[in-house]
């Protein structure tokens, strides 16, 4: 099976989603996302296919998303889709793509979904 994680070594629970694919004998692709981020349009089909909106798809913790005023509730998909295009930190994560599905894994146990 093939497996990517878009993964931040920085985030608890990317690590922990890390270590759930390793359990289950399969060494995925790692994408560090913020230094090698998703095109606009393989970020748009990953939130598609999650099943997911936009906004979840985007971190809102830290001061970026306040400084930038994301919390805009008026704020279009396209508006925030190029904030995490110019920011990559603001993608949530850990995205997993595998052959099953796409899951943005939080909490981490969700990654058992599509394992």
């Amino acid at each position: 099976m093939s497996i990517t994680i878009y993964h931040n070594t920085a985030c608890g629970t990317s690590r922990k989603t890390l270590e759930a694919i390793r359990a289950s004998g399969v060494e995925p692709e790692i994408v560090d996302y913020v230094k090698n981020p998703p095109s606009r349009a393989a970020l748009q089909a990953m939130i598609a296919k999650a099943g997911i909106t936009v906004r979840q798809a985007m971190r809102n913790k830290g001061d970026l998303y306040v400084e930038l005023g994301l919390a805009d509730a008026a704020l279009p998909d396209e508006a925030l889709l190029d904030a995490m295009m110019a920011h990559p930190i603001l993608i949530e994560r850990p995205f997993v793509v595998t052959d099953k599905g796409v899951r943005l894994c939080r909490p981490s146990e969700l990654v058992q979904d599509i394992l």
